[in-house]
């Protein structure tokens, strides 16, 4: 079955959705995006990701073209339209078509806006989840903000073909001595039953999943610790697990071919996996 996909206002099969090749997130890599997971048709956290959208928007000095309550309505209706039950919706925000230029087109030019949907059968269930990840360790070589959520993924791209080429299924960047986050994802580890995740900055990205984590671990009485860990830590640790949209809270077990902890899936990343699975279809929309 064709999708139907969102481009500019109109609702249209993926095969007819065309962008010009003039668009700046084309050429330069001018926009940003977001993804937001569908369970049982019900989008989690809607809130949180129009929000961290117009944060990246306005980082870069580009407009929002499309309101909180329209676009909510845009996801709904493509999740209606291409019969989602899980999956994800990703969306895409460039600062339009202009001939190409470093600076910025005229204030007014049109922006592109694209949603599409993916089906994700059984999203929640991934056997990942029961065995866990093996991660690499990669040098963290992206730009220095890592904070906005633009489409430029060139290097998290090269890193997913690192670890898929060493037989891991991600790798963490490390910068400095010290792990940043993973390609597409953030970075926890576990020791002595305290989670420790880097701060908040502009070397990671804002994890919309790991303010949810962090805040349902909190109120379970788990203790944080939000500083950067270096990568002997995160060998050393009893526990190592990642948070995103699309993956929610997976477990790690090896790093660089070294089993973390016993090698087997840990009590707190299995917890705060069913806590933000549980809570977070409760708060669906």
């Amino acid at each position: 079955m064709t999708r139907t996909v969102y481009l500019n206002g109109e609702y249209m099969p993926e095969d007819q959705a065309k962008v010009s090749v003039f668009d700046r997130g084309f050429l330069f890599a001018d926009g940003v995006y977001e993804v937001t997971s569908v369970l049982g048709g019900k989008l989690l956290d809607f809130d949180g990701h129009a929000v961290r959208l117009a944060r990246s928007l306005g980082e870069l000095g580009m407009a929002n073209p499309i309101t909180k309550d329209d676009l909510l309505a845009v996801h709904r209706e493509l999740v209606r339209l291409n019969d989602i039950e899980d999956g994800l919706v990703y969306l895409q925000i460039t600062r339009g078509a202009a001939d190409r230029d470093f600076a910025f087109p005229a204030e007014g030019t049109p922006q592109t806006i694209v949603l599409f949907t993916q089906a994700k059968p059984g999203l929640a269930d991934s056997p990942l989840a029961q065995t866990g990840m093996k991660v690499i360790s990669i040098e963290d070589q992206r730009w220095a903000r890592r904070d906005i959520k633009t489409v430029q993924l060139l290097y998290p791209s090269m890193g997913k073909m690192m670890a898929k080429a060493a037989g891991a299924h991600d790798a963490w960047m490390v910068e400095d001595g010290f792990i940043t986050e993973g390609t597409s994802n953030n970075a926890y580890i576990v020791k002595d039953g305290k989670i420790i995740t880097r701060n908040l900055g502009h070397e990671i990205l804002h994890g919309i999943t790991r303010a949810a984590v962090l805040r349902f671990a909190r109120e379970a009485q788990m203790e944080i610790e939000e500083r950067p860990f270096t990568l002997d830590e995160a060998k050393a640790a009893d526990e190592a697990f990642i948070t995103s949209a699309s993956m929610f809270v997976m477990p790690v077990v090896e790093m660089d071919g070294d089993s973390i902890g016993t090698g087997a899936v840990g009590p707190v990343a299995k917890r705060l996996r069913e806590i933000y699975l549980d809570e977070s279809r409760k708060m669906a929309v």
